[in-house]
């Protein structure tokens, strides 16, 4: 037995299940997979799963401030996917740029508010 993190996934709470699902699906380019329970749907998108639970009545995500970042996702071709994101009409929290830790990155606000960041080596 080895102590491997063989996979991740992220658990989220969105107020519109709807609303984040076609947020995920067109700005951000994930499948949307109905699991059977109407309070949940799974965002796939190559090897990042994004478990998005309704909760209307919790605090939404833009009120979390920093805590809103719940993602740090490495993808190849960030160039072509920022302007695939961009073009969707995503909010940039932070713009495409080299940083010193040897990662070109971007951040994004969901439409509901949480943040998530875009990485490739440079």
């Amino acid at each position: 037995m080895t102590d491997t993190i063989s996979k991740t996934r992220y658990v989220i709470a969105v107020p519109d299940l709807a609303a984040s699902a076609k947020f995920y699906h067109d700005a951000l380019g994930f499948e949307i997979h109905e699991i059977g329970d109407a309070g949940w749907r799974f965002f796939l998108k190559d090897h990042c799963c994004i478990m998005a639970g309704e909760c209307p009545d919790a605090i939404p995500p833009a009120q979390l401030g920093d805590h809103s970042y719940f993602a740090y996702m490495v993808i190849d071709g960030i160039d072509a996917y920022h302007k695939k994101v961009v073009a969707a009409g995503a909010e940039i929290v932070k713009p495409l740029r080299d940083e010193p830790w040897e990662m070109r990155e971007f951040g994004v606000r969901t439409q509901d508010g949480h943040r998530i960041m875009f990485g490739s080596p440079t």
